[in-house]
C-alpha cells in the first residue's frame, strides 16, 4: 500500500485553487496511454465513457466489478495516480467500494448523490455526508488517503427552485467537506458569478468540468477552480473526429 499512499498524496497535492490540475477523463488503457504520452501526470476514469466503451449505459448499467476490470487494465498500462468515478456506489457498502478501488490500483474516487440503484432518487444532504464519512473511514483503515471527490447533481438534475440552488449546493457540499471529502464537485456548467461563489464559499478545492477543444484553463484558474476533468466530453470529441474521418470513406 506504500506505493498507493504516495500516489494518493501526489494526487491530492495537484489540487491547487487558481492553478487547476487538468485530469483527462479516460476509459481504457489506450486513452490512458494517450493522455500520459501527452504529458498529463494524473487521470480520472469516467463512468459514462467507461460504460459506453463496454456497450453499457451510464447510471450504473454496468457493475462495479466490470468497472474494476477496466481500472486494472488502466493501472497496469500507466504508472500515474488514477481516480475512478464510482457513480453512487452500485448499491454496495463503502468498505466494499474502498477494497475494490485499492485492489485495482486506484487512489481516488468520485461519489455522486443520485442513487441510481434506487430509482435515481437524490440522497439527503446528511445521508450523502454520512456515505462520504464511511468511505473516508474505511480508506483510513487501509492506510491510504483515498482522495474523495464529493459530487452533487443538484445542477444537472435542476432540482428545486433555481433561485436558491447554489445556496443548497454549497450547504450540501459543506457537509461533505466536514465528513471527510478532499474535493467538492458541483457538477454542471455554471455562470461566472455562480462559479466564483462556489469556489469562494466552499472550504475545499473545487472540481469543474471542461470541454476538450475549447481551452478554458485560464478561465477556471481565474475563478479559483482547483481541478478540471472532462466527463464524457473527451470521448465524444474523439467520436466526432472519427466520424469525420470515416465519412470520407462512405
Amino acid at each position: 500500500m506504500t506505493s498507493l499512499e504516495s500516489k494518493a498524496k501526489a494526487f491530492l497535492a495537484l489540487h491547487r485553487p487558481g492553478d487547476p490540475a487538468v485530469l483527462p477523463t479516460v476509459w481504457d488503457a489506450w486513452s490512458a496511454e494517450l493522455a500520459v504520452a501527452a504529458g498529463f501526470s494524473a487521470l480520472t476514469i469516467g463512468s459514462h465513457p467507461l460504460a459506453e466503451s463496454i456497450g453499457r449505459k451510464d447510471a450504473e448499467d454496468m457493475t462495479f466489478a466490470e468497472s474494476l476490470t477496466r481500472v486494472r487494465q488502466i493501472t497496469e498500462a500507466v504508472d500515474v495516480p488514477i481516480s475512478l468515478d464510482i457513480e453512487s456506489g452500485y448499491g454496495l457498502e463503502p468498505a466494499q467500494l474502498i477494497e475494490g478501488l485499492l485492489g485495482a490500483g486506484a487512489i481516488g474516487l468520485n461519489i455522486e448523490d443520485t442513487v441510481h440503484s434506487e430509482g435515481g432518487r437524490l440522497r439527503g444532504a446528511e445521508e450523502h455526508a454520512t456515505f462520504v464519512n464511511e468511505l473516508r473511514r474505511y480508506a483510513d483503515a487501509a492506510s491510504v488517503h483515498v482522495v474523495v471527490n464529493a459530487r452533487t447533481d443538484l445542477f444537472v438534475r435542476q432540482d428545486g427552485d433555481e433561485t436558491d440552488r447554489v445556496d443548497r449546493a454549497i450547504a450540501r457540499l459543506k457537509l461533505a467537506a466536514e465528513a471527510g471529502a478532499d474535493v467538492l464537485y458541483p457538477v454542471g456548467r455554471h455562470s461566472s458569478e455562480d462559479l466564483r461563489r462556489l469556489t469562494t464559499e466552499l472550504p475545499l478545492p473545487v472540481n469543474a468540468i471542461g470541454i476538450p477543444g475549447k481551452p478554458a484553463k485560464e478561465y477556471f484558474a481565474e475563478h479559483g477552480v482547483a481541478r478540471v476533468s472532462f466527463g464524457p466530453y473527451l470521448q465524444s470529441a474523439l467520436a466526432e473526429e472519427a466520424n469525420r474521418l470515416l465519412d470520407a470513406w462512405k
